[in-house]
C-alpha cells in the first residue's frame, strides 16, 4: 500500500504540472469548443486509481521484490507509451481534429510519467527500507 500511495502520489504532482503547462494549451489550440471548461474529475480520478494499481501490480511489486528499480523504470516506460499511444493513435484515426503533435507529446510523456513514477516510487521504498 505505500508503495501505491508514493508512485501515485509522484504520478499526479508531475502529471498535474504537465496537464497545465504543455497539455492543456496543446490540445486546446487543435481541439478548441469540444474541450470542457474544466476536467471531469470523477473520471480523471477512476483513471489514475486504476492506472496506478495496475503500474504497481505489473511493474513495480515485480520490481521491488527484484531489488531492481531500472527494471521498474523500463517497464514502466514501455507500459505507458503501450497505454498513451493506444488512446493516442485511436483518437488520431477516428477524430478529425486530432494532430501529430499531441499524439507525440503525449504517448512521449506517458512513457516517460510512467517509466519514472514506477523507478522512483521503487527507488524511494527500497531507500526507506533499508
Amino acid at each position: 500500500m505505500i508503495l501505491y500511495a508514493v508512485t501515485a502520489l509522484i504520478f499526479l504532482a508531475l502529471d498535474a504540472v504537465m496537464l497545465t503547462l504543455v497539455m492543456k494549451p496543446l490540445f486546446t489550440r487543435h481541439l478548441g469548443e469540444a474541450m470542457r471548461d474544466s476536467p471531469m474529475l470523477g473520471a480523471a480520478g477512476v483513471f489514475y486509481l486504476a492506472y496506478v494499481a495496475g503500474l504497481v501490480i505489473l511493474v513495480s511489486l515485480p520490481a521491488l521484490n527484484d531489488g531492481d528499480p531500472w527494471r521498474a523504470a523500463w517497464q514502466g516506460a514501455l507500459i505507458g507509451a503501450m497505454a498513451y499511444g493506444t488512446y493516442e493513435f485511436t483518437s488520431m484515426s477516428i477524430m478529425r481534429d486530432w494532430s501529430w503533435q499531441m499524439v507525440a507529446t503525449d504517448t512521449l510523456w506517458g512513457c516517460v510519467l510512467t517509466g519514472f513514477s514506477a523507478w522512483a516510487g521503487v527507488a524511494l521504498l527500497m531507500r526507506w527500507q533499508g
